[in-house]
Parts: C-alpha cells; sequence; structure tokens
C-alpha cells in the first residue's frame, strides 16, 4: 500500500524526489568508475602494465599490478600521487625500466631482491623500504623466492600525464 501511495505522489512532490535521484545515480556512476579505475588508469600514466611486465621465459606471468589510489596534489600543481600494489609470484621480475618521478616502496610480503645502476644488489623484507630518485635505472627488481610470493607498494611522484615507468632495451 506504501508503494501504491508514493506512485501517486502530486507533481509538487515529485520535484523533492529529483535530488535523491540525482545523488543516487551519481553514486552508482562512481561505484561503476571506481571498478574499472584500473582499466582506465591510460589517461594519467602508462604505468600499471609495463611495471611488472616481463618475458614468458621468466616465469614471471603471476605478477599482478593493482592501482588503489591515485590524485592530483593540490598544493603543487602539476604533480600526481599514485599507489601502486605490485605482487610478485615465485620468480617473479620486473625488466629494467626507469620511473619519470620519484619512487618509494614499501615491502609488505617476502622479499624483494633489488639493484639500482650504481648500486649494489640488496634483499628487502617485510616493513623495509627503499627510495628510487627520478630517472634512476632499476636493474633488478624480483621476488626473491622461487617458491614463495612477494609484494610490494610503490608510492609515486611525477608529473600529470607523464609516463610513469619506461622499460629499458637490454
Amino acid at each position: 500500500m506504501g508503494i501504491a501511495l508514493e506512485m501517486t505522489t502530486p507533481v509538487a512532490g515529485r520535484a523533492q524526489l529529483r535530488l535523491p535521484l540525482l545523488l543516487a545515480a551519481a553514486t552508482i556512476c562512481a561505484v561503476v568508475s571506481a571498478r574499472s579505475l584500473p582499466l582506465k588508469m591510460d589517461a594519467i600514466s602508462e604505468l600499471p602494465l609495463p611495471i611488472c611486465a616481463s618475458d614468458a621465459s621468466g616465469g614471471s606471468s603471476l605478477n599482478k599490478v593493482e592501482v588503489i589510489s591515485s590524485h592530483a596534489l593540490p598544493d603543487i600543481p602539476g604533480k600526481r600521487v599514485t599507489i601502486v600494489r605490485v605482487t610478485y609470484g615465485p620468480g617473479g621480475f620486473t625488466p629494467p625500466h626507469r620511473h619519470a618521478g620519484t619512487v618509494t616502496a614499501y615491502i609488505t610480503r617476502g622479499q624483494i631482491r633489488s639493484q639500482l645502476k650504481g648500486g649494489p644488489v640488496e634483499i628487502f623484507d617485510v616493513g623495509q623500504s627503499f627510495f628510487e630518485p627520478p630517472g634512476a635505472i632499476h636493474l633488478v627488481s624480483a621476488n626473491a623466492s622461487n617458491t614463495d610470493w612477494a609484494e610490494l607498494i610503490a608510492v609515486f611522484v611525477a608529473d600529470e600525464g607523464a609516463q610513469l615507468t619506461t622499460l629499458i632495451a637490454p
């Protein structure tokens, strides 16, 4: 009975329903857009797919990159912070690459083997972090284990629209 009464709401009362309906539609659009965010990141950068790119012979097909968030920095015009979760399967790696901006990585699972050009190969454990300055060549970025998974959270700060990761030809 309540439904029938609401459907016969006078025209004047229907105007009050417009705002709640508009808000509901906007919320649905936001949820649908958020679910497709990792697929729509091309507008922001080329980062998510190449960061864990690998050749099939490297046993890295289990790698996964998930964009957690990406936001313009309002107090630094032209800059954007992008947070990415990188998961390496056993033996997983990223080929040599460099980044357009700064990167701080925090290890959340397993161990990560890393080497920047000119530096030593290092192994980082859960709770440790490392920093990559803009343009540094990251020669080694890999899961240190061939049997366990590894994961890191990478925080990028770069120019708006920059290609965050560029693979380097061997």
